[in-house]
């Protein structure tokens, strides 16, 4: 367990800890002040140069930096903003009203294979300079495959459709030190989400997600939705505060490797599912009538098979062998299934539930025929799941407690929009929302308002719950640090300690990944020194079929390559690794 969660989280630590400013000379960075215009026209104009900036870098504090259009990046770039020294406030971007009085929907897209788009220090706010919403903008969309997400120590404040999306497949997100705050659709509430795999069934498998430090404070739909519809190689939310959520915090029911430790989950998933939405999207594949904080199910044959490669390659006669393969697959990938659950905290407060229990009574039940299913902690399944280790053997949980942490006075007066806490009260939009009306106003906890006549506006700072975040309960972590998000007692950003080197201790070949694959498939190698490196595939016969990495001198370091082998026949292949006196060899399997 402890070797598995090792490997994400040194690459998660790695990336947060190189500071853009010390990966790049001063004539990479492009200084950018909110008075010499759009951002986005700013940084496309760069990024269509022969030789771009590598880093964007943000200073301006007196006033808000305005998009009026995407900023499209075909190549690896970073965005870092310049903090107040004293009170570290975050330079702002938001929307400008155009001229035909719309609002552009998106501010950065990442659009090609292989870059990665790092952002720092930044207040994204989704209000527009008119104060008014974009109903479906996205802050970060992702639109291609393999690329890393790297966002420390940022606000994302009223996105109502998506903080960060994507749709590109095996991406990796490394998400910390942020706060996403008021993402409230008004009259929708699947939208309004943090992390959001765009997925369509036949695409968007995801290599990593790491979430840690954060908090999501009145957002309508999921912290993290990495869907696991397709398969995701790893999950990690950690010492993260998820307060008063519509739906379900976390869609992550096909996790396959994941770690879900140290965080506090309250007054989530309120509005619950009724019956006409049972069974549906809250449930992936399993119909069931019990709903859950973190809920499990067993492997989609696609996520399987994807999983456990291996076993999906076992040749099938007839139907009644192809079913037992697939049984034996199912069983084999169940228990590679490797997830930790520890010392989190759930809670829902009385008035949430009293407001369940009204609802559900029996006039309300006859009139409007819309009971409410609402949640537990870990549904039956789930904690049958977990206890079952002849089928779950590396299935894990202890220290998960269902304890009211305690915040302070304000937090609670969201539920009903009373003490000085904006928008219409959460337990009135539901029973607008439940009656099938559209209200017209939303909820959430102090909204920021734009001053549309000021030329020097900013948002207020430190956010206003700053003070009434701090729990006063007794909760114990994993690691000795406050459960939840640690920002709220510390005033800071969580520090990372630094991985000591970043060149790879071992020279190493992963399998191949998908395999079986059609026509292609991605390779992983790290290599511990610098040398000539080839990288060759084979066929049984051991005759060279194609070459990836041709006797090139490679320094140390991890490499990703791709291999597409839509010119040869379907069958078994071995694909070699050679470096100096160092050879590995894997096989993969083409089916086509």
């Amino acid at each position: 367990m402890k070797q598995l969660f090792t490997v994400a989280l040194f690459v998660a630590v790695a990336m947060m800890c190189l500071a853009p400013t010390a990966l790049f000379a001063a004539n990479d960075t492009l200084v950018i002040y909110s008075s010499q215009g759009t951002l986005n026209s700013i940084i496309n104009a760069d990024l269509a140069l022969a030789t771009p900036h590598k880093v964007y870098k943000l200073v301006s504090l007196d006033s808000t930096y305005v998009f009026d259009g995407a900023v499209t990046a075909n190549t690896s770039l970073t965005v870092i903003g310049v903090p107040n020294a004293t009170t570290k406030r975050p330079p702002c971007i938001q929307p400008l009203e155009k001229i035909d009085f719309t609002i552009p929907p998106n501010l950065f897209i990442l659009n090609a294979n292989q870059i990665t788009g790092t952002f720092k220090n930044i207040y994204f706010l989704g209000l527009a300079t008119n104060n008014q919403p974009n109903n479906a903008g996205t802050a970060i969309q992702v639109s291609a495959d393999h690329i890393t997400t790297v966002v420390d120590n940022c606000v994302f404040e009223e996105w109502l459709g998506f903080a960060i999306g994507y749709s590109g497949n095996w991406d990796k997100f490394f998400v910390t030190n942020c706060k996403f705050r008021n993402m409230d659709h008004a009259n929708q509430y699947y939208e309004g989400e943090a992390l959001r795999n765009e997925w369509s069934p036949s695409s968007a498998p995801t290599d990593t997600v790491v979430m840690d430090f954060n908090t999501f404070f009145c957002v309508n739909g999921y912290a993290a939705a990495p869907v696991t519809k397709q398969i995701v190689k790893y999950i990690e939310f950690s010492h993260n505060d998820v307060i008063f959520t519509a739906k379900n915090p976390l869609f992550v029911f096909n996790a396959t490797k994941a770690k879900i430790d140290n965080n506090i989950f309250y007054g989530t998933y309120a509005i619950g599912v009724n019956f006409s939405e049972n069974p549906w999207w809250d449930n992936l594949s399993v119909p069931d009538t019990n709903y859950a904080i973190f809920a499990l199910q067993p492997l989609l044959t696609t996520v399987a098979q994807q999983f456990d490669p291996a076993d999906s390659a076992l040749s099938a006669s007839n139907a009644a062998d192809s079913a037992a393969k697939l049984t034996k697959l199912d069983s084999i990938a169940e228990s590679m299934r490797t997830i930790e659950l520890k010392n989190n905290v759930c809670f829902w407060p009385s008035a949430l539930t009293n407001w369940w229990t009204a609802w559900n009574d029996t006039a309300h039940w006859t009139s409007l025929g819309d009971q409410l299913l609402t949640p537990t902690w870990l549904n039956p399944r789930t904690t049958t799941m977990f206890g079952d280790k002849t089928h779950w053997p590396n299935l894990s949980q202890s220290g998960n407690v269902l304890t009211d942490p305690a915040f302070g006075s304000s937090i609670n007066n969201v539920l009903t929009g009373t003490g000085g806490v904006d928008g219409l009260g959460f337990l009135p939009w539901m029973a607008q929302i439940r009656v099938g009306g559209v209200p017209t106003k939303t909820w959430g906890y102090s909204l920021t308002i734009v001053d549309s006549t000021s030329t020097h506006w900013v948002p207020t700072w430190p956010l206003p719950e700053t003070a009434d975040l701090q729990y006063t309960a007794s909760l114990t972590s994993t690691d000795g640090r406050k459960v939840g998000d640690p920002f709220w007692f510390t005033g800071a950003p969580t520090g990372v300690a630094k991985a000591p080197a970043l060149t790879p201790n071992a020279f190493t070949l992963s399998e191949a990944y998908p395999n079986p694959f059609n026509p292609s498939t991605t390779i992983e190698y790290t290599l511990p020194a610098n040398g000539v490196t080839s990288l060759k595939v084979y066929n049984v016969l051991g005759q060279l079929v194609k070459t990836v990495v041709d006797n090139v001198t490679q320094s140390a370091g991890s490499y990703t390559v791709h291999v597409d082998m839509s010119t040869v026949t379907s069958g078994v292949y071995f694909y070699a690794l050679e470096q100096g006196q160092n050879r590995l060899v894997h096989k993969m399997m083409l089916l086509k």
